[in-house]
């Protein structure tokens, strides 16, 4: 029997939603606008967090504390009491309170009201940063301290909404290729969003892996028409973007630099590696970091925001003049460093979630499935005398994932298989079963632009690839991916394999996406952190025992050699 009540709201700002329930679905996705989802068991209470982050990321899409108090009061009327509805309220509409605008040769900090002002004059970490009092609600700060100004702020509680003035750039007559490229509707409301966020300069489109982040930028860089600096994280990304660019704009090949590798073209439109902006040479210096400065950009795009480097905060703080623009899939951080993309990058002005665009077909639907593989007697006597970090290792590792491996990819013998690892011993050992190439962070990059080709071209069916293909690897025909081991809990690791195979197929076949989870061992914990954003955006994972796909291995093995090279039972395989 279902529980009349399914949410519950604690007085740590913790709420427990029962996943049970009908109606779980649709609060999911409401309890999603304003908290963080941080545990979800199969089958049980799914557990999320109110933050001040949070709260602010609902407010600067219009969502005021008011309204956020009253549908968690429509969930659990006895849950939410009054001095808990009022600290939600006053956390939430901060956000607005506090206001950055042009005062001659220095900038203008005020407040809504003169007591507010007075708690962040009391505030020793932004004391350092003010110029002198202007009046009861208002003091003056200098230019250079813009950046750190607005994050020590939001790390204080006290987010602000910066009106300054910003740079428009020079003019660039970029306009979308109509015969290539046509904006799906949400594309065009990511666009409009971002592009009408009043006089501010920053913000951040949330999209699912698979659903354009990059053509979604193309159409913001087209609505601007101005020079821009796009920020990515690996040299395939770069020419990835120049190649979306050439495709499917009027942009012509000397308007675009590539600023990675050897390659250093400061162009209109120039595309750079994280790396590259924080690299240092023989003496020490950071030789690139004037390339944030170098032209009048009208903005700056930082592809994968959530992995952005603590050096490219930095540098990101004294350049707050240019527009700024953040695409991911996902805002978790696992540094817990969300607010300063907040404060730095600014609020998010667009998210869907995965789930509404696979209903419309934009997505393909994919099959979670966490498939338990056994020790062996040997390997489970390593890992109980193993150290805590070891443990995770020796698990990861488990000997058995091999064949677990193997015999998935001889069940989707006919589809595009992406084999993922975290380690390189592994992954070699996969890729000589499987007989399959392998990319991983030491392969030239000429050589990984040859096999993504392969595989997209269909004349390769199976690749072995490391972490190196987390990001920004364009392969839409992948439909099934096997992660045989992983970071510990990282979900934004689980959620970009995922994104790997969630491009819609040809055929409209289904994807599936496998991780390989050793028995008894800690990677039981780590998988349930793992997924926890991916259960967030409503998909669900359904459990495999390991010992059935290792006895149909064995089984195929048995026809063709007459001997089972693997035990059928799983107390066969454990022994």
């Amino acid at each position: 029997m279902h529980r009349t009540v399914p949410v519950f709201v604690q007085r740590d700002f913790t709420v427990f939603a029962d996943s049970r329930h009908p109606d779980y679905p649709q609060i999911g996705v409401r309890l999603a606008r304003f908290a963080e989802l941080v545990k979800s068991p199969e089958n049980g209470m799914h557990v999320f967090r109110m933050t001040p982050v949070t709260l602010w990321q609902a407010a600067a899409n219009g969502l005021s504390g008011e309204r956020i108090a009253e549908e968690l009061g429509g969930m659990d009327p006895e849950g939410l009491t009054d001095a808990m509805k009022a600290h939600l309220i006053e956390v939430a509409d901060r956000y607005g309170r506090l206001v950055l605008e042009e005062d001659g040769e220095h900038l203008r900090l005020s407040a809504a009201d003169w007591q507010m002002m007075e708690k962040i004059c009391s505030l020793k970490t932004v004391a350092a940063y003010v110029n002198r009092r202007s009046d009861a609600i208002s003091v003056t700060v200098r230019r250079d301290h813009h950046g750190e100004l607005k994050r020590e702020l939001t790390r204080a509680g006290y987010p602000v909404i910066d009106r300054t003035r910003f740079f428009h750039g020079e003019s660039l007559p970029l306009c979308l290729d109509e015969n290539h490229v046509t904006l799906r509707d949400y594309q065009r409301e990511a666009v409009e969003a971002f592009c009408r966020a009043g006089g501010e300069a920053g913000g951040v489109i949330v999209l699912p892996c698979g659903a354009g982040k990059t053509v979604t930028a193309i159409g913001v860089l087209a609505e601007l028409q101005c020079e821009a600096l796009i920020l990515t994280g690996s040299v395939t990304s770069v020419r990835q973007w120049k190649a979306e660019l050439l495709g499917k704009t009027n942009a012509k090949e000397d308007w675009i630099g590539e600023y990675a590798g050897r390659s250093k073209q400061v162009r209109p439109i120039t595309i750079a590696t994280y790396q590259m902006l924080t690299s240092r040479d023989g003496k020490g210096d950071k030789r690139n970091l004037d390339l944030l400065r170098r032209r009048n950009w009208g903005i700056i795009i930082y592809d994968e925001v959530h992995l952005l480097p603590a050096p490219v905060f930095r540098l990101t703080a004294d350049v707050q003049t240019s527009r700024r623009l953040g695409l991911t899939a996902t805002l978790v951080r696992e540094d817990g460093r969300e607010e300063d993309v907040f404060s730095l990058i600014g609020p998010k002005r667009f998210d869907l979630t995965w789930r509404s665009l696979e209903s419309e077909g934009y997505l393909a639907r994919v099959q979670c499935v966490e498939v338990s593989v056994p020790f062996s007697t040997k390997e489970s006597m390593r890992y109980l005398a193993a150290g805590k970090r070891d443990k995770h290792r020796i698990a990861g590792e488990n000997p058995l994932k091999l064949e677990a491996a193997a015999e998935l990819v001889r069940r989707h013998k006919d589809e595009k298989i992406l084999v993922i690892g975290q380690y390189l011993d592994q992954l070699r050992q996969l890729a000589a079963r499987l007989s399959a190439p392998m990319i991983s962070g030491r392969t030239p990059q000429n050589r990984r632009d040859e096999l993504y080709r392969a595989f997209r071209d269909r004349s390769l069916n199976v690749l072995v690839v490391s972490k190196v293909a987390n990001f920004a690897v364009d392969l839409p025909e992948a439909s099934v991916a096997i992660q045989v081991s992983g970071g510990f809990g990282s979900r934004q690791e689980e959620a970009q394999r995922v994104g790997r195979i969630v491009r819609p197929k040809r055929d409209g076949r289904e994807a599936w996406f496998y991780t390989l989870v050793t028995e008894g061992s800690c990677e039981k914990e780590f998988a349930r952190q793992r997924r926890r954003f991916l259960i967030g955006q409503g998909y669900a994972y359904r459990e495999e025992r390991g010992a059935d796909v290792l006895a149909e291995e064995s089984e195929r093995q048995t026809e063709s050699t007459g001997s089972p090279a693997w035990p059928k039972t799983a107390n066969e395989m454990r022994g």
